[in-house]
């Protein structure tokens, strides 16, 4: 029986418009090319990554990993609680902070696990020379991105997180497979609750939105390659507004608006 997880987002259809080029590198990473867009995807162990050759706008969403978003050569605006706001080159958002983001150039944006750095309450500004840092380690932003040098400069800039005990470690690291919390709890000697309240304790994030994440990142990086309806399923998701309504609360973006 699939684990309940909280959703608060509303359902909606989903559609994708015609691409003038599209190529799939390999499992985990695609481009997109359409009129004057470029969009590179690629998820690996190490980190994801979203790279577009335009300046985007997303709405209020709220992210379970670190989102490190480093603009070429214009700024990043992250709005979040009742009137902060953050700007820079370069930008940091913590897991679960709700927020908005536009970038008025092209970018990169990372995506970190949420254990990967030193904590952190709010959204913190990079300044243009530890971005172009960044930017160097990453190296080509498609399917080629050394994520490995760009995630230790960021590691570098925030300090790394404490290192997960090793039943939070196994749990997190098996969650996008199929199965069950209760079987993952069980294979580390715990119950499901238990297992629960010690990797929210531990990593702060709901052991249930870790696997959203993890099967949203999966749905994405194969989206490319079929219907949406089928991908969704696929990847572990009730339905294709399932995987709609997941989007819009952990990326900002529908898929349909990612292929826009």
């Amino acid at each position: 029986m699939r684990d309940a997880v909280d959703e608060q987002e509303e359902g909606q259809s989903d559609g994708r418009n015609r691409v003038h080029a599209m190529s799939v590198a390999s499992t985990g990473a695609w481009t997109l090319e359409q009129n004057d867009r470029r969009l590179d995807f690629a998820a690996t162990p190490v980190a994801t990554m979203f790279a577009e050759s335009t300046g985007f706008r997303v709405t209020p969403h709220r992210h379970p990993a670190w989102k490190i978003v480093l603009s070429l050569g214009g700024h990043v605006d992250v709005g979040y609680g009742p009137a902060g706001l953050t700007t820079g080159p370069g930008v940091i958002v913590p897991p679960q902070v709700a927020h908005s983001c536009a970038v008025s150039s092209a970018y990169v944006a990372l995506l970190l696990e949420p254990w990967e750095l030193a904590p952190a309450d709010r959204p913190v500004p990079i300044d243009a020379t530890r971005t172009k840092r960044i930017l160097a380690a990453a190296g080509n932003p498609g399917a080629g991105a050394d994520l490995a040098a760009a995630r230790a400069e960021i590691v570098g800039l925030t300090g790394a997180g404490a290192p997960l005990e090793p039943r939070v470690e196994y749990a997190v690291n098996a969650i996008a497979r199929d199965g069950s919390i209760s079987e993952i709890a069980a294979e580390v000697g715990l119950s499901a609750p238990r297992l629960r309240v010690l990797v929210r304790g531990s990593v702060g994030i709901p052991l249930a939105r870790l696997r959203l994440w993890a099967r949203l990142r999966g749905a994405v990086a194969v989206l490319p390659g079929g219907p949406a309806a089928v991908v969704a399923v696929s990847a572990g998701f009730a339905d294709q507004a399932h995987l709609v309504r997941t989007a819009r609360g952990l990326l900002g973006r529908t898929p349909s608006e990612l292929f826009r």
